[in-house]
């Protein structure tokens, strides 16, 4: 990954002798400050999954990570540097076991390669199946080796509903919680999955899409949220919107506020994403087949597979990031702290009259 990233920093829109070491060019496009968009989409990610290592948190959320095309040492479908093994492999340094689930349009290639011959990390991956990118993920690619069985591959057709989507999603997860009892979830929650989406084909509602994020978080196992795919960018926008409020338990109104960008939510200028009429192909025999195929494969895991105990690797940032992160979140408490002395101009003395607070006294 270091060499990947090293070659990747030297690529520029013109630096064309780069491009085919790391497969940058046609679906994934070299653009200025392209090295620091993958900086800050990977530290996000990283910086996610040490908080949660350090108790700091229960949920993280990066919804500029989920990049799960990228390859150990070439970039694919849109997706530069893979985010998602770098916060996993940074979350077992203190995790024996790793749940990643993917409920992008599109199968999680990258992950599932990188982590196809061991049994620390189980990857879950609902899809598009047949020809459609990447073209992998049939249901019977199940890992090798020690990871024989770790990989799971859930193949949808067109049309999904929340109702089929549902049908199969809450069973295995269950199924695999169960079984498999990870001690952290990373979540990559690409919004492709959704109905009209430009590259997708599935007919998720954003409540059917944002009922896979309440329905994992209902385990209360650390959980670390990320974004993917979305090419209809309103629509990302709103579903990830709804996410947030559902991580932070919190109910918000379907109706949108005014804002800048307000226009591009016309005609109904809604939080929600509603599901069209588009014919769902997903039979229940067929979900029931699925289900059925991968509760059987689970069951010839081991169950609860241990890991020898070791010394914990050192953070991938260093102290010095650390204190620059304590440093930012005392200043932002300080503003906080500020913001309200200035809505409370007028306040009591202790004989209980009216005072003006001066900016000098703040």
């Amino acid at each position: 990954m270091h060499s990947f990233s090293t070659q990747l920093e030297k690529c520029k829109p013109h630096g064309e002798n780069f491009h085919f070491l790391v497969n940058v060019g046609e679906d994934c496009p070299v653009f200025e400050g392209v090295y620091d968009y993958c900086q800050i989409s990977a530290g996000g990610s990283i910086a996610a999954a040490m908080k949660l290592n350090h108790g700091h948190t229960d949920i993280a959320i990066n919804w500029a990570g989920g990049l799960h095309h990228a390859k150990r040492q070439e970039a694919s479908g849109f997706c530069y540097v893979n985010d998602i093994v770098l916060a996993i492999l940074e979350l077992l340094k203190y995790h024996k076991r790793v749940l990643y689930i993917d409920i992008d349009v599109h199968h999680g290639d990258g992950v599932e390669e990188a982590f196809y011959t061991t049994d620390r990390v189980m990857t879950v991956s609902f899809h598009k199946c047949g020809e459609f990118f990447p073209g992998t993920g049939d249901i019977k690619d199940i890992g090798y080796r020690r990871g024989k069985y770790y990989s799971i591959n859930c193949p949808l057709r067109d049309g999904v509903t929340d109702e089929s989507f549902a049908s199969i999603f809450e069973p295995v997860i269950s199924h695999v919680m169960q079984w498999y009892q990870p001690s952290v979830i990373v979540l990559q929650c690409g919004a492709d999955s959704l109905a009209g989406d430009r590259l997708g084909c599935f007919n998720l509602s954003s409540s059917g899409h944002s009922d896979c994020v309440a329905f994992v978080k209902k385990f209360n196992i650390p959980l670390l949220l990320l974004g993917g795919g979305g090419y209809t960018i309103r629509n990302v926008s709103r579903v990830w919107t709804l996410e947030t409020a559902i991580a932070l338990g919190e109910t918000i109104s379907d109706e949108l506020p005014y804002n800048d960008y307000f226009e591009y939510f016309s005609p109904d200028y809604s939080l929600s994403v509603p599901a069209s009429n588009a014919t769902n192909y997903n039979t229940r025999e067929y979900l029931e087949k699925c289900t059925s195929i991968i509760i059987e494969n689970l069951r010839q895991t081991q169950f609860c597979p241990n890991v020898q105990q070791q010394d914990i690797p050192s953070d991938y940032f260093t102290d010095s990031a650390s204190e620059a992160d304590e440093n930012y979140e005392e200043e932002e408490q300080e503003r906080e702290r500020k913001k309200n002395f200035y809505r409370k101009k007028h306040m009591l003395n202790d004989e209980g009259q009216h005072i003006y607070v001066d900016d000098d006294d703040i």
